[in-house]
């Protein structure tokens, strides 16, 4: 049985004569919006994606052409037809698809909202959730990207990775801190993801949002390799970690052993 998640995919060797430049381009330009660049000029979008402003124009023009942009003369910004992208992800793709009967024992065992979540890059992505919606600065919405190592399902799944991509990662990155509870020395993180692995869960607290914690197992197929992380958010109020722990681990686990065999 694998403790390791995969290593992260290196990029794929492709012969030049497959390889399409302008899409790759055309879903950077897409990449390059987000919470703190909704609407970009086309200078902008060029200056983000490596392009000048005439390229970076004439992409953003043609994705305007396809619905995917909308712009006034000026700006532009990205229409709701992109979530089609995402969509069409978790339609196809098997895991989203049978999780959520799972999700729903979670809620109803623990009384809070349960995730699934899977790694991708730095970020973890959520792709199926169940339970009430509570009121967080940070939504856990379906599809939302947060940093891994403010979260439990992330720090669980960096904690699965390999010591030598693990060292990497803590070298060239900086940790951004969200919380004044958020863990931004390299040397504590190593010491967290330790622990973390070694006791087979996580729990994160104010990591990335006051007075909210998180509590996660991981989520293996039916060759034990880990492909996610199953896991429940909630708010702190009175209950003590150690309580929060013992009141939840165990639905957790029961659950996530119960998907595996058909993930």
């Amino acid at each position: 049985m694998s403790t390791s998640l995969s290593p992260a995919p290196a990029p794929s060797t492709l012969d030049k004569r497959d390889w399409i430049a302008g899409l790759e381009k055309g879903l950077s330009m897409i990449e390059c919006f987000d919470d703190a660049n909704p609407r970009l000029t086309a200078s902008q979008a060029g200056l983000r994606c490596g392009l000048s402003r005439t390229a970076a124009r004439r992409y953003l023009l043609t994705l305007e052409h396809l619905g995917y942009v909308a712009g006034d003369g000026k700006l532009f910004w990205l229409t709701p037809r992109v979530l089609r992208l995402g969509q069409s992800y978790l339609e196809s793709a098997r895991l989203p698809r049978i999780v959520q009967p799972f999700l729903q024992r979670v809620t109803a065992g623990t009384q809070e909202s349960a995730y699934v979540s899977v790694m991708d890059g730095d970020d973890i992505i959520y792709l199926a959730r169940n339970g009430p919606n509570r009121a967080m600065n940070t939504g856990y919405v379906l599809g939302a990207r947060v940093q891994a190592q403010v979260t439990a399902a992330g720090m669980l799944m960096l904690s699965m990775r390999a010591p030598e991509w693990q060292d990497n990662w803590l070298a060239t990155r900086d940790l951004k801190a969200y919380t004044s509870f958020t863990i931004t020395s390299k040397d504590r993180m190593q010491v967290e993801l330790a622990r973390v692995r070694s006791q087979g869960w996580a729990l994160s607290e104010q990591q990335l949002e006051l007075n909210h914690r998180g509590i996660a197992v991981p989520l293996r197929d039916h060759h034990g390799d880990v492909v996610g992380a199953l896991s429940v958010t909630m708010p702190m109020g009175h209950e003590s970690s150690e309580d929060a722990v013992a009141r939840v681990l165990s639905v957790l686990n029961e659950t996530a052993q119960a998907m595996r065999n058909l993930i």
